[in-house]
């Protein structure tokens, strides 16, 4: 099926389905594990780290101790990094221990958000304002392999998202979410940043761009926050492919599955009332669609846990 955007190309339309009634208050982080064929996401208010194996249909849940924003799979499968709302830390799925590394942002009224790995292991992530009215006071940041902690040279987010890498790494995604753009900047494998521009804007009415994933083509594939939708670009920045998701909050996305061509998608029931969420039933759960892509392996931290 196909259907017109506003910008006039057409492009491929497909509607997800639920797979997991998680009903997570706020869904986000979704990550496909391929040494393990299990999916993980966060629910950041709920404080939870989910897991779900389609092999069995079994999802699993461990407590964390403060909200988990964020998390990337490491090269040694039996630990995650975990992006806490103020530090990060390792965490060993078998014991549920936490082991310290840094900090963030201590003294703003900030929370890390979004973050993945870069191409070489390193966490890229950013933070968000905790305040009202929001302010663009956060930042992007990137935990290199020997665990110190950097700034990137990128503008100061209001609440960060969207952060990707393209197949060779070379060009990093990312979005200032209020501002509903999607960003680019050539991304070195030194860990230098440069000729931040735009990538594309949000031609619908409703939505601003959330999690995003990247296909082996080097499409971006973007959740899009109130719009109820998935939205692929090319990397020109054009609309190729969108994806109906069945609940006004999707969050995140991850390729996953056994050829990686399963889309798995987070969502949200946070923010609304119990008359939107008697219309939306299915809020804040997982759910998959079948697209035209194929996905790549996610990468992994290659810092070793301290």
């Amino acid at each position: 099926m196909t259907a017109t955007v506003a910008a006039g190309a057409t492009t491929r339309t497909s509607r997800a389905a639920l797979v997991v009634d998680s009903k997570c208050t706020l869904g986000e982080g979704a990550t496909w594990c391929a040494k393990t064929g299990r999916f993980y996401w966060t629910d950041i208010e709920g404080a939870r780290l989910w897991r779900y194996d389609p092999a069995d249909g079994r999802s699993t849940s461990w407590a964390m101790p403060e909200r988990l924003a964020t998390f990337a799979l490491c090269a040694d499968p039996h630990y995650l990094l975990l992006g806490l709302a103020s530090r990060l830390a390792f965490f060993d799925l078998a014991t549920g221990e936490t082991r310290h590394i840094v900090d963030v942002e201590p003294g703003l009224n900030t929370r890390v958000n979004d973050g993945r790995c870069d191409r070489q292991g390193r966490f890229v992530f950013g933070t968000k304002d905790e305040g009202s009215p929001l302010q663009a006071i956060g930042g992007f940041y990137r935990l290199n392999r020997d665990l110190t902690l950097e700034r990137l040279p990128l503008p100061a987010p209001a609440i960060s998202n969207s952060i990707a890498f393209s197949p060779d790494g070379a060009t990093m995604y990312y979005c200032d979410s209020p501002t509903r753009e999607i960003r680019a900047c050539d991304y070195g494998a030194d860990g230098s940043v440069a000729n931040d521009r735009l990538f594309t804007r949000l031609a619908d009415a409703t939505g601003e761009p959330d999690g995003s994933t990247v296909d082996r083509d080097g499409g971006l594939w973007n959740a899009q926050w109130g719009g109820a939708r998935v939205v692929r670009y090319g990397a020109d920045g054009v609309e190729t492919e969108r994806v109906e998701v069945p609940t006004v909050q999707p969050s995140c996305v991850a390729l996953g599955g056994a050829q990686l061509g399963t889309l798995y998608i987070t969502s949200a029931r946070v923010g609304l009332d119990a008359a939107a969420l008697a219309a939306d039933s299915r809020a804040g759960g997982v759910f998959i669609a079948t697209p035209a892509r194929r996905g790549l392996s996610e990468p992994v931290f290659l810092g070793a846990p301290v």
